[in-house]
């Protein structure tokens, strides 16, 4: 090697070894730096909190791609007061914040000051929850959390889980599992994991009512069965999933040579927090040998409820369960959780590889998250949990969603006796579903006037509601997560609806359609 190439290598080792002129990283040589801009940060949100007045600004798509346009991200700004004064800028001065009263679209809940602090323990600790080695103590808080939360569903001492990110994946982990299960009791076939899906894959049925969450049929597909693997099921006039209909269609499955390989009960839909008949649709499964998977994403929190819970009757029956607890439990995204009854189950989830969880390790009886994750980096999310329990208790979340249960039973009763509202049903849990309906309009004109009302809230920043179709039919839905939510709230949010549902009457739009 010549002596310039040597030079020019030299240097560039040097280069490589030289200290940072900024150096990030955090350790113990930046433990303080870290306080002090952690300590900015905190402070940023407290005022950017205490400032808020409405939930939303009514920025639109348009307004706040506007504000990205210069931005060039190969152009580090170089400290933390430019980032945040830019952050406040393009997210925090826009941001939907779900702490405000009256926000009451979408299942996001306000977060409880315990899971807030876990956040900050574990972000930078930054366990990884895949192996033993690699977080410790934080693989049996997890553990931990999985076995009280069987038990307060009565699934049994067999029974087991994990973290998961939310109900998506834990519905997609159930869906996969009976796929499993079934391909495991083929005599012909050596099992999806090593063979691939029977012969038969195209007669297998999942069934669940027709207002299941929509991750049915995206699980369905993902596990190469396909939309058309998912069957609906017919809802009663409380839209809960009907027990006759679905022995019907189990009939129907057997009649046209098909194979149910499982029932989805759903424990709060996302539309009305309508609960299955839970015990019914079991002793249905029961009957026919098929797995039940309860997906109680939603209403998993009244597992908390010493006056609710009583609700869920029957989800003791289920083969795996799904529970958010960062809907009803109160914790910041994303804090979930898939269940089963026999921990034998999550073998169909389960790879060995030598450089991560070797077989022998797992024989050895070393208790790592991976052999039963679809994930293999998985957060610390369960520390959330684990201090919220720890400092505030079970009974205070469960009287936190018994409020919000109440809440919306109140508001139930002030708008029937609304003379220009519609209210389709007393709610069975905190959700509210109901279209303003004035007299002489068309099913057209109603649709067009609860879209426009909702858009003019959202764009005044008055409140933020959530809207959704039955029958065809545009209606609007107050989803109530927030304990500190008040009727007086919700008063003045109808009356909001009433003056620009008038406003959207008096237009000229609208009078030259008339």
């Amino acid at each position: 090697m010549t002596s310039s190439r040597l030079e020019e290598r030299g240097a560039a080792l040097g280069t490589l070894s030289a200290p940072l002129a900024t150096d990030q990283l955090f350790n113990a040589r930046h433990a303080e730096a870290y306080w002090q801009q952690a300590t900015r940060c905190i402070d940023l949100v407290r005022r950017k909190v205490g400032g808020v007045d409405r939930p939303f600004t009514g920025a639109s798509p348009e307004d706040l791609k506007g504000l990205f346009g210069t931005i060039d991200l190969d152009a580090p700004l170089g400290e933390l007061r430019p980032a945040l004064e830019e952050l406040e800028r393009v997210y925090l001065d826009d941001a939907v914040y779900f702490h405000h009263p009256r926000y009451v679209a979408h299942l996001n809940c306000p977060i409880v000051l315990p899971g807030i602090l876990a956040e900050a323990i574990l972000s930078p600790i930054n366990s990884s929850l895949d192996t033993f080695d690699q977080s410790a103590g934080g693989t049996f808080i997890e553990q931990s959390l999985i076995d009280w939360t069987a038990s307060r569903i009565g699934l049994g001492r067999d029974a087991d889980g994990v973290f998961t990110s939310g109900g998506t994946q834990s519905n997609l982990m159930a869906l996969m599992i009976a796929r499993d299960h079934h391909g495991a009791s083929l005599v012909d076939h050596g099992g999806n994991k090593h063979e691939g899906l029977p012969a038969d894959y195209r007669r297998l049925r999942i069934l669940g009512s027709e207002i299941s969450h929509f991750s049915l049929q995206k699980s369905a597909a993902i596990l190469g069965l396909g939309y058309q693997a998912v069957m609906p099921v017919a809802c009663d006039d409380h839209y809960r999933m009907d027990p006759a209909a679905l022995k019907a269609r189990l009939e129907e499955c057997l009649a046209r040579d098909l194979i149910p390989i499982a029932v989805v009960a759903t424990a709060g839909t996302t539309d009305f927090g309508s609960i299955d008949p839970l015990e019914e649709i079991a002793a249905l499964c029961r009957a026919h040998g098929i797995w039940l998977h309860v997906d109680a994403a939603y209403g998993g929190g009244l597992l908390c409820s010493r006056r609710y819970r009583h609700r869920l009757a029957g989800i003791e029956h289920a083969d795996s369960v799904t529970v958010d607890y960062h809907k009803t439990f109160f914790q910041p995204v994303s804090c979930s959780a898939f269940l089963v009854r026999r921990r034998r189950d999550l073998r169909h989830v389960t790879y060995h590889a030598d450089y991560l969880n070797p077989l022998c390790q797992a024989e050895a009886g070393t208790p790592d998250q991976v052999n039963k994750s679809l994930q293999t980096t998985k957060r610390f999310d369960a520390l959330k949990l684990w201090l919220t329990l720890r400092i505030m208790g079970a009974d205070a979340l469960g009287e936190m969603f018994e409020r919000v249960i109440d809440l919306a039973g109140e508001a139930h009763a002030e708008l029937t006796r609304h003379p220009e509202f519609e209210v389709l049903l007393d709610p069975p849990m905190s959700t509210l579903v109901f279209r303003y309906h004035p007299a002489g309009l068309s099913e057209a004109e109603l649709d067009e006037l609860n879209a426009y009302v909702r858009a003019a809230l959202s764009r005044s920043g008055e409140a933020v509601i959530a809207a959704t179709r039955v029958d065809g039919k545009r209606y609007l839905k107050f989803t109530l997560l927030n304990p500190d939510t008040r009727l007086e709230d919700l008063t003045a949010i109808v009356e909001r609806i009433v003056h620009h549902g008038r406003a959207w009457g008096q237009s000229p739009a609208r009078a030259a359609a008339s």
